[in-house]
């Protein structure tokens, strides 16, 4: 056995112990009954310290060596040992008893959340957030060390691979300049033009989940490879060729709960759609947050909520809950599904408006990584920039601070790759339309099948064999940037 290939099999079992993790952490959000938390906080915390111990043992590190010595790589073989260092950099600087303290502070932390969140009560997750903000800054500043990162671009460089705040602040800086205006403009066609014709409930659960896994399955969700259940915050998870995806439902509003499946489904075709020769190994991974983003906007905001595919849709909502009548129309489907109106909670955000949560939360991050915010002063921090950045008056925690389970879960640096998804969507969207002149036509005809095939091959199918922006710039013959995003908005709302 060559060292390439003991490597390999190193890398599979790792795979193996991650795809466990990741059906227990599922668990835990959708059916673990709250008094077995504990307990699986420690089985967690086991599967991440064997993970760890495997990932960081003396002979992965002589055997990186002796690969990378002996040469003769390339392609993917090549790209996967790049890959596989990257990893073991990442977990070689972090002690094991810090891996599995992390673990179990985080689920403790989660479940907590849930009752928090439940009772608007951020006083009891306050001491279990900032031990485990504690404990992700000695993390960050432990990665950071060994990267020659500060803490906060060591922890984003683990969600979003290359990516730095010096990317990020002039992006995030330019849509600061322009999209207050864009915004106040789209209200004010939108005022002129009237309310659109609100849709009457009630709208039973069943019926919002049998339509739910309809538009799954058109747009190639693998059933044999995945399902769909709830959870309090949406989520696609699961490991590799078991796919999970979550929504919740409410029975007034059945936009959420749709929205939320279609955003799902676009994560979970990139991991379904990963490589099938690689799916185990660190090259066959998902490149970044910010690319897995950009597949789940690409199909709910950029496919989903267009006249097209609301011309799809119509007759869909009109069989399922038997109605009819003007409000039921795609016409004014689409003026619902655009709607731009700021809101308190991110996950039911408009695009135009989303940003402003994500600027939001990346301030508020950045400076509790630096220690500059504290965790007793988060809820007012917090009701500050929603009055700044969205005019908005937050009443309680849970619809403030609390609405999001990424700080009690310990992702700090994932939350700004959601509006780098939304940038990069754009370009894909528009790239992927001149390659396929039909796909708008095909939405409208609820045939996904030219942009998931277009999506496959330029992104799903690609892993991370190249970089986030080598990738991006193959596809789109451009970096990542702001302008086709701008574009997007003001041909969606300006009528530019």
């Amino acid at each position: 056995m060559t060292p390439y290939s003991s490597l390999e099999a190193r890398f599979a079992r790792l795979s193996a112990i991650e795809g466990a993790a990741g059906i227990l952490g599922w668990d835990a959000q959708t059916l673990m009954p709250e008094g077995a938390a504990e307990t699986r906080g420690e089985q967690l915390a086991a599967l991440r310290g064997l993970a760890h111990e495997i990932l960081t043992a003396p002979e992965t590190a002589d055997t990186l060596a002796e690969a990378e010595g002996a040469g003769g790589l390339d392609g993917w073989p090549a790209a996967n040992l790049a890959e596989m260092r990257r990893s073991y950099i990442h977990a070689a600087a972090v002690p094991r008893e810090l891996v599995e303290a992390e673990s179990r502070v985080r689920s403790r932390s989660e479940m907590v959340w849930r009752e928090a969140r439940r009772d608007s009560d951020f006083a009891r997750l306050a001491p279990h957030l900032a031990e485990l903000l504690r404990l992700e800054r000695e993390i960050g500043q432990a990665k950071g060390a060994v990267l020659g990162l500060d803490p906060y671009d060591a922890l984003l460089d683990g969600y979003d691979p290359g990516m730095r705040r010096s990317i990020i602040d002039p992006l995030f800086a330019d849509l600061t300049s322009w999209l207050p205006g864009l915004i106040a403009e789209a209200r004010a066609r939108q005022a002129a033009a009237g309310e659109p014709l609100p849709l009457d409930g009630p709208f039973p659960v069943e019926t919002q989940r049998q339509l739910g896994l309809t538009l799954m399955r058109a747009l190639g969700f693998d059933e044999a490879r995945g399902r769909l259940d709830i959870s309090l915050h949406p989520f696609c998870g699961g490991a590799t060729d078991d796919v999970r995806i979550t929504t919740r439902y409410d029975e007034t509003d059945f936009s959420r709960a749709l929205m939320g499946v279609l955003h799902e489904t676009g994560h979970a075709l990139y991991e379904q759609g990963r490589p099938a020769a690689w799916r185990h190994q660190p090259v066959g991974s998902a490149r970044g947050m910010s690319l897995h983003e950009s597949q789940s906007l690409i199909v709910e905001m950029q496919a989903c909520r267009s006249r097209e595919f609301m011309a799809y849709l119509a007759p869909l909502l009109r069989e399922a809950f038997g109605r009819s009548g003007p409000a039921w129309e795609p016409e004014n489907l689409f003026r619902l599904y655009t709607r731009v109106e700021p809101g308190f909670i991110r996950v039911d955000a408009d695009e135009a408006t989303y940003p402003a949560h994500i600027l939001l939360r990346y301030r508020l991050e950045t400076a509790m990584i630096a220690g500059d915010l504290a965790i007793a002063d988060l809820p007012g921090a917090f009701n500050d920039g929603m009055r700044e950045l969205l005019g908005l008056t937050v009443p309680d925690d849970r619809r403030g601070c609390l609405q999001d389970i990424h700080w009690p879960s310990g992702a700090f640096g994932y939350f700004p790759t959601y509006t780098l998804g939304a940038l990069s969507a754009a370009q894909l969207f528009k790239a992927a339309k001149a390659a396929e002149p039909a796909l708008p036509g095909c939405l409208a005809a609820g045939d996904f099948a030219p942009l998931r095939t277009w999506l496959r091959t330029h992104i799903h199918e690609r892993g991370s064999l190249r970089s986030t922006d080598a990738l991006l710039s193959d596809a789109t013959g451009a970096p990542l940037g702001t302008a086709a995003f701008r574009s997007h908005l003001q041909a969606r709302y300006l009528g530019a």
